[in-house]
C-alpha cells in the first residue's frame, strides 16, 4: 500500500506540473488567463486520471481495448460528478462547459493512458523476456 500511494503521488505530480505548465503556455500563446476555480479543476481532474489509471489491477482479467474503454468511461463519470459537486459552490454549467469540459479532458488523458499503458507494455515485455531467459538458462542446467 505504502508503494501504490507513494507511486500514485509521484504520477500525480508529474502529471499535473505537465499539465499545468502547458495551460499556462497555452495561455500565454493564446493571450488568455486562467482563474484559480479552472486551476483547481485541473488538479481534481488530474486526480481522477491517475487513480482511474493506476488501479489497472482491477480490470486485468478483461480484454485491454475493453480495460482502457472502461477505465476512461469511469474516468469521465467521475469528472461530471466532480463537477456537478461544483455546481453547488460556482453554479450551474451550460451545455457548451460540458462538451468543453470532456474535450479538455479527453485529449490529454488519452495521450496520458498512452504513455501509462505503453509504460506497463515496456516493464511487461522486460519480465517476459527476463522469464524466457530464466527459463532458457534452466534448461541449459538440465
Amino acid at each position: 500500500m505504502k508503494d501504490f500511494i507513494k507511486s500514485y503521488l509521484i504520477e500525480l505530480c508529474c502529471s499535473y506540473t505537465i499539465i499545468s505548465v502547458t495551460g499556462a503556455i497555452i495561455n500565454m500563446i493564446a493571450g488568455t488567463e486562467t482563474n484559480n476555480v479552472n486551476v483547481i479543476m485541473m488538479f481534481i481532474f488530474c486526480n481522477i486520471a491517475v487513480f482511474v489509471l493506476s488501479i489497472h489491477k482491477f480490470f486485468e482479467k478483461l480484454s485491454p481495448l475493453a480495460m482502457i474503454i472502461i477505465q476512461y468511461v469511469v474516468a469521465c463519470v467521475l469528472c461530471a460528478i466532480a463537477v456537478q459537486i461544483g455546481t453547488i459552490f460556482y453554479g450551474p454549467v451550460t451545455p457548451r462547459a460540458w462538451f468543453e469540459l470532456f474535450r479538455s479532458f479527453s485529449i490529454p488523458y488519452a495521450i496520458g493512458a498512452a504513455l501509462y499503458y505503453y509504460r506497463l507494455w515496456v516493464d511487461a515485455k522486460k519480465q517476459q523476456d527476463l522469464l524466457k531467459e530464466i527459463q532458457d538458462l534452466n534448461e541449459e542446467k538440465n
